[in-house]
């Protein structure tokens, strides 16, 4: 696969990495400062972080893996929890030896890294939550989450989903089927488990804790977590957050304004 060839150009080693249950499947590259650990969005895999990653400083460590339930981490049994996830994200980073670290989450992976920063884990130096699920549900009906259990259903379902709700400036065609195959390849209660339990699931009560430098980057026609409802319900509760907002992209700001995303955390980054 291109992408996984031009990943492996950049010093970047595949691995399993044991977590409860099974292993899961990440791209790590050794580097300076802290390294940063990616989650991705429910839906998304590793490869969700791939224009990110390429834009980053060369001499930037990371470890970009694929949660339970999805990528090649798909065969790893349940539970598949917010616990979990964060649990997960602990034992990855602990397995690789990272002394120091910054969490970086997307949506879903984004109210990971809310759960396991508030754990205050030794060796977090920040997080940066793109796109993030605020720590409290906000208007999510029954409705809502049966249709957003239903998103991934079929490859049709996939593309009104990426057109109607999930983009703003839309994919290039390669980018459109690696959404459809990544939201399709995910375990059937892994993405149940997300619109079921997590989408609704209130952790606001812990995050006031976390008392690194938090960046929330928030997509300028972003519909499914809007600026506006991240500035009223997510900055408010994590006394170190500031946001950012970047402009002419929705939810999947890592695949559409890579550039914009890989400055931010770059520069946040820098300033640790």
């Amino acid at each position: 696969m291109d992408e996984e060839l031009t990943m492996t150009s950049q010093n970047v080693v595949g691995r399993f990495v044991d977590v409860r249950g099974g292993q899961v499947y990440a791209h790590v590259r050794e580097g300076d400062g802290p390294a940063l650990i990616f989650l991705h969005y429910w839906g998304g895999s590793r490869r969700t972080w791939f224009p990110v990653l390429q834009r980053l400083d060369p001499g930037q460590g990371f470890v970009a893996y694929d949660q339970r339930g999805w990528g090649d981490s798909t065969s790893v049994p349940g539970p598949y929890g917010l616990e979990q996830l964060a649990d997960d994200a602990q034992r990855v980073i602990d397995a690789l030896g990272c002394s120091r670290y910054v969490l970086v989450g997307h949506s879903m992976g984004g109210k990971a890294a809310q759960m396991l920063a508030a754990r205050k884990p030794e060796g977090l130096r920040g997080v940066v939550l793109v796109a993030p699920a605020p720590p409290a549900p906000i208007g999510v009906t029954a409705q809502v989450q049966e249709t957003v259990s239903r998103a991934y259903d079929s490859e049709e379902a996939v593309l009104q989903s990426i057109d109607l709700m999930l983009t703003h400036g839309g994919l290039t065609p390669e980018l459109r089927r690696q959404v459809v195959e990544d939201s399709l390849r995910g375990g059937d209660q892994a993405r149940l488990a997300w619109p079921r339990q997590g989408l609704v699931q209130d952790v606001s009560a812990g995050v006031s804790a976390i008392d690194v430098p938090v960046l929330v980057l928030a997509g300028s026609h972003d519909k499914v977590d809007p600026p506006t409802v991240l500035a009223d319900h997510l900055l408010p509760l994590i006394p170190t957050a500031s946001l950012a907002v970047l402009k002419d992209t929705g939810h999947l700001s890592p695949l559409e304004v890579p550039d914009q995303v890989a400055a931010h955390i770059g520069a946040f980054v820098a300033q640790l």
